[in-house]
């Protein structure tokens, strides 16, 4: 049984997936992983090649958007904006440790594009994830898009 947790209509947030995890992600008609895990961070990780190697044996894309603890910068913001607007509506499962990484850059790509910031947060929150510590910059570029 997976860890995903259903975000958004479209997008999954999970704990580390392993390659049997690609598997349901296919089942669930995800269409692009996105690794917000930087490479080596824990011994138990799965490693990005191999899931990405998995991901292209399913048809499923993927794209590797390292977050590290030392926070969030407007390129990763914008590598997952792009990502997201290249696969349309199809589902997108992004993973990191936890699988917080993952939402709150989706939360920050979310008001990069003119996201209610409460919409954000509420969605966050359903799913188990708290945008508290980067409510202070959705609020920033939620304003900032919608100009």
């Amino acid at each position: 049984m997976s860890q995903f947790r259903q975000v958004d209509s479209q997008f999954l947030a999970s704990p580390q997936i392993t390659v049997a995890d690609v598997a349901e992600a296919q089942q669930l008609g995800v269409k692009l992983i996105v690794n917000n895990r930087p490479e080596g961070e824990s011994d138990d990780q799965t490693p990005g090649a191999e899931i990405a190697a998995a991901a292209e044996a399913a048809g499923i894309a993927y794209v590797a958007i390292p977050v590290t603890h030392a926070g969030f910068s407007m390129p990763q913001v914008e590598a997952l904006k792009q990502a997201l607007a290249q696969i349309g509506d199809a589902p997108v499962l992004a993973y990191c440790r936890s699988g917080t990484r993952s939402t709150l850059l989706w939360a920050l790509a979310q008001a990069a594009n003119g996201g209610n910031p409460f919409e954000i947060a509420a969605k966050a929150g359903a799913a188990g994830y708290d945008i508290g510590p980067i409510r202070a910059q959705v609020d920033i570029l939620s304003a900032r898009a919608q100009g």
